[in-house]
């Protein structure tokens, strides 16, 4: 009886939880979207989101979020092109292939990677991998869109690697045994069932990996140069959208037009990283349904 309370109580506590985290979603949303919508109403969505230049100082002021979109695309697709590979062949390496006690010390190092704060990221990539960009390609500056690609994929790949290892290992016996009992060579059964049976989780985490990218903030305002420019080439300086965000918000009046672009930003931001996360849950709700 006594187990019965307790784990009605419990029941209910996980309930108010998760209608308080869906409640600070909807008023996150619902706070952007006041002080968003005035600033579209005065300066129009479209040419804010189209327009090429970020110029919210000079006067007239121009809020064109073109090149912030464009700078963000630019480190993240960078960042998922190096991180998407390194992550799902390490996952299918500790999951399948790695003997026990060096699966066991690479889940410790994924998880550590993990753990470590952003802003120390970004100071090891200011010191050590902007230089060696500079110096490796000859560009005037490391500060660009590439190094900040290397250390957001060095971010995503925690993510990518433990819900790809989750998704492989999930993957039922029974279809390695008979995929052997076949005939197939092991590295078939990896590349043809195991991979293939868990591709939805599998895109479920770079999906995540992606948003985790996408929102990062003080490691890309620290390496990629923040120039509000459309960038002709990967290895020329950016500015994300986070970046920006973060770089004006203390120099703007409360109120102000200024003020209001950046939640626009803001705005613009969260209906992406939401769509980004909305597809992952369905490539994961598919993948668990399978």
């Amino acid at each position: 009886m006594k187990r019965k309370i307790i784990d009605a109580i419990i029941e209910k506590i996980i309930f108010v939880c998760g209608i308080l985290a869906i409640v600070f979603v909807v008023l996150i949303f619902g706070f952007l979207l006041k002080e968003g919508l005035g600033f579209f109403q005065d300066f129009g969505i479209i040419k804010f989101i189209a327009g090429k230049f970020w110029y919210p100082s000079s006067s007239p002021a121009q809020f064109g979020i073109l090149p912030l979109i464009m700078g963000s695309l630019l480190v993240t697709v960078g960042a998922c092109v190096i991180a998407v590979p390194i992550g799902v062949m390490a996952a299918l390496y500790i999951s399948e292939i790695a003997p026990k006690g060096v699966k066991d010390v690479l889940k410790s190092i994924v998880e550590l990677m993990a753990a470590i704060p952003s802003v120390v990221i970004g100071f090891v990539g200011l010191v050590t991998l902007v230089p060696l960009v500079r110096t490796l390609f000859d560009v005037p500056t490391g500060l660009t869109a590439f190094s900040g690609s290397i250390m957001l994929a060095f971010m995503a790949m925690p993510t990518i690697v433990t819900i790809s290892e989750d998704a492989i290992r999930s993957v039922p016996w029974s279809y390695k045994e008979g995929a052997l009992a076949l005939g197939a060579t092991k590295w078939q059964t990896l590349r043809r069932i195991v991979l293939k049976a868990a591709m939805p989780g599998i895109i479920a985490a770079v999906m995540l990996g992606i948003g985790r990218v996408i929102g990062e903030t003080m490691a890309v305002m620290m390496i990629t140069g923040n120039a509000a420019q459309i960038p002709g080439s990967i290895f020329e300086p950016v500015r994300t959208m986070t970046a920006t965000i973060a770089a004006e918000m203390g120099e703007t009046v409360r109120g102000g037009i200024h003020y209001k672009a950046l939640f626009g930003i803001g705005l613009v931001l969260f209906v992406i990283t939401f769509l980004v996360n909305f597809v992952a849950d369905l490539f994961l709700g598919k993948s668990k349904n399978k």
